[in-house]
């Protein structure tokens, strides 16, 4: 009888989606292990009443959608744990390490569902309840009413629908996942809308000491491990999380070379600072701490420091 993965993640359609999308290479690569999923519920899951995600991580301790994961991971009761990227703090829980991150990456780009951003009329309602999104929306549009909104995709989608709002602001990755891409009016411009570090990309974190670790070690996709290094690399310089409105975007282009674009915005769109470099796909986050560094050289210290006091 072969090695046992027991392999957790939250309960949504899109979570168990990724699970599948990340076994499907192993399944074949490893036929001789057996790989059980179980589900792990996270206050951002059982908590669909506070309206911001950074008030339910205080309540849960840490992250709204990892804090849970991450205990039973290191309390043995799973082996691995498959991660939105994006939702996953960047000092990760002592004892416990990423690896190598699998590819291919999704679609790093936000998208608006229910209408276009030139299509929207003036005061229309827009809903996303992540901080980067409202600030990098209200940036390009200040006229427009954003409206907290939380939940799964389809539900989130449901808004627009039944007349609630006039347009939702998402991941295209979700949509993707989900085989929701024809609910998508317009795809947005990571040029002018970078994406929370790590969208679109899976986390894959195992005990350091696991058989699971040494049995996974050679998987993963160095060359999309190297873009969301650099980008996580980035948000910890920043000392950023899901709360504060930092976007980044990672690529190898195709010198070999590896690009890395953010902003961060203030909470109301009003102030803005870019910056972006180019370095060795090898020194990924070098080059997120020289982006973060120059960030930082623009003014981004006081526009962080402005939404932590507020």
């Amino acid at each position: 009888m072969g090695d046992v993965v027991r392999i957790g993640s939250r309960a949504s359609q899109l979570a168990r989606t990724q699970v599948s999308e990340w076994l499907a290479p192993l399944v074949a690569q490893f036929p001789d292990v057996t790989f059980k999923r179980t589900v792990i519920l996270e206050g951002g899951d059982q908590d669909r009443v506070t309206p911001t995600l950074a008030e339910v991580a205080k309540t849960a301790g840490g992250s709204a959608f990892s804090s849970n994961q991450e205990a039973a991971l290191v309390e043995r009761r799973v082996d691995v744990i498959v991660h939105s990227l994006k939702d996953l703090p960047t000092a990760v829980t002592s004892g416990t390490a990423l690896l190598t991150t699998p590819g291919p990456r999704e679609d790093v780009r936000d998208v608006l569902c229910g209408a276009t951003l030139a299509g929207l009329p003036e005061g229309a309602t827009v809903g996303t309840g992540a901080p980067r999104r409202v600030a990098q929306l209200l940036a390009l549009r200040p006229d427009l009413k954003v409206v907290p909104i939380r939940g799964n995709v389809p539900g989130r989608l449901a808004r627009t629908t039944k007349g609630a709002l006039d347009a939702v602001l998402l991941a295209a990755a979700g949509l993707n996942r989900l085989g929701l891409t024809p609910e998508v009016h317009e795809v947005l411009d990571p040029h002018v809308f970078p994406p929370s570090p790590g969208q679109g990309a899976l986390g894959i974190q195992v005990r350091t000491d696991s058989t699971a670790a040494q049995l996974l070690a050679g998987t993963g996709n160095g060359q999309v491990d190297a873009c969301v290094r650099a980008e996580r690399s980035l948000l910890a310089e920043l000392h950023g999380g899901c709360s504060v409105p930092v976007g980044a975007w990672g690529r190898v282009e195709q010198d070999g070379l590896l690009r890395l674009s953010a902003a961060v915005t203030s909470t109301e769109g009003v102030r803005q600072v870019t910056a972006g470099a180019t370095g060795p796909a090898d020194e990924p986050e070098k080059l997120g701490f020289c982006v973060a560094a120059e960030l930082l050289n623009q003014g981004a210290a006081e526009i962080l420091a402005a939404i932590r006091k507020a």
